[in-house]
């Protein structure tokens, strides 16, 4: 029997090995509460301290700028609704039409509450310009949150530029970059942004665990009433064994984040290259500038849910759209907001290559779409 093709990476990744194994004794001996002051639990406050370290480095941050989080859509929806609370003035903000849903509907969540919110459109190719938030910004926007990467195109949007048209109106700025952290070499001090946001699960760490990093000097409420975990910012009883194993599993991925773009890449340009060899037409979507292996492909007149679970099937993994949204069929807001062709968006899948994705792998893949589209 096949073994099973894991082509989803987009959607989670495989728990790194080195970053389970730094998370056991944290569960089964030093499972000391990291709040409380006798000698027990001062292992498990340096634990936290240390992975606060390695974190702020991967992103070169100040580890006090570095508040952990139970993942992504936690840390976009602190962003969101807590500098919208904080505004007595109730300030406009901007994003984009094509955000995840954990920022779409965080923005829905303030603008029922009288905070007004501006789309922007991406481009046919899936990037918001700075011209367009130039046309859109004033004075009186509160921030702009615009995504480091599209989780279902793979597009690179140009936040280092983005960010400034923001910082030039008096505007501050978020990113939610749960795509491309540990994937990308990222440095929030080149950037520039106030706020970023990251999920491990996405860079091979372990799932319910992520992080809010919060530029020094930016004023943002507490998203967590209770104890005084995360420096008063968000209460809760700390999750040790997750953050150590999110900080090992960055700090890994970070290592040897040249090596696995240039796999990674490799891979892609494989099935491509494969795809035409076999005579498939297909019209590849996210532009020129994507994250490595994230490959969003349309295929005219074809059925991608029928793709999908055809190769589900044949023991391949694969995505419609986002995988947060997989009990929806309806076309993505995603492929709509690039103005895709509706005959071209009811085809389109997600293939994501990871770096435990392998050449073979990627053969199953290109024979299995092989056999689906000219069945």
């Amino acid at each position: 029997m096949k073994q099973h093709v894991y082509a989803d990476n987009a959607a989670t990744t495989q728990l790194n090995k080195e970053a389970f194994e730094a998370m056991v004794s944290w569960l089964l001996d030093e499972y000391g509460n990291a709040s409380q002051s006798y000698a027990f639990s001062r292992k498990p406050k340096k634990a936290l301290a240390d992975a606060r370290a390695i974190v702020a480095a991967c992103i070169n941050a100040y580890p006090e700028e570095i508040f952990f989080t139970s993942g992504g859509t936690e840390s976009d929806n602190w962003a969101i609704k807590s500098s919208a609370f904080g505004d007595a003035k109730k300030k406009a903000m901007i994003t984009s039409a094509f955000e995840h849903h954990a920022i779409l509907n965080s923005c829905q969540s303030i603008e029922r509450l009288g905070y007004p919110v501006i789309y922007l459109s991406p481009t046919a190719e899936g990037v918001i310009t700075p011209n367009a938030l130039k046309q859109a910004i004033t004075k009186q926007t509160r921030m702009v949150s615009v995504m480091y990467a599209n989780n279902e195109l793979g597009t690179i949007q140009p936040i280092m530029e983005l960010c400034k048209v923001a910082h030039e109106n008096g505007a501050l700025f978020h990113t939610d970059a749960v795509q491309a952290v540990g994937h990308i070499k990222i440095d929030v001090q080149e950037l520039g942004v106030d706020m970023f946001s990251a999920s491990a699960h996405k860079f091979n760490g372990p799932k319910g665990i992520g992080f809010l990093y919060i530029r020094k000097g930016t004023e943002l409420i507490s998203y967590a009433d209770g104890g005084a975990q995360e420096s008063a910012h968000r209460a809760g009883t700390e999750n040790v064994a997750a953050i150590v194993g999110m900080a090992k599993a960055l700090e890994v991925n970070c290592r040897d984040i040249e090596s696995n773009i240039e796999y990674v890449r490799g891979l892609e340009t494989q099935l491509l290259a494969q795809l035409s060899e076999a005579g498939i037409d297909y019209v590849r979507n996210g532009g020129s500038k994507t994250l490595p292996g994230i490959i969003n492909l349309s295929f005219a007149g074809a059925d991608g849910e029928a793709i999908l679970h055809r190769m589900d099937l044949m023991g391949i993994s694969i995505s419609t759209s986002s995988a947060c949204d997989s009990v929806n069929i309806k076309i993505s807001h995603v492929l709509k907001a690039i103005g895709l062709d509706e005959t071209l968006a009811k085809g389109t899948i997600r293939i994501s290559m990871g770096k435990n994705n392998t050449e073979d792998e990627v053969e199953r893949i290109v024979q299995a779409l092989n056999k689906i589209l000219k069945s």
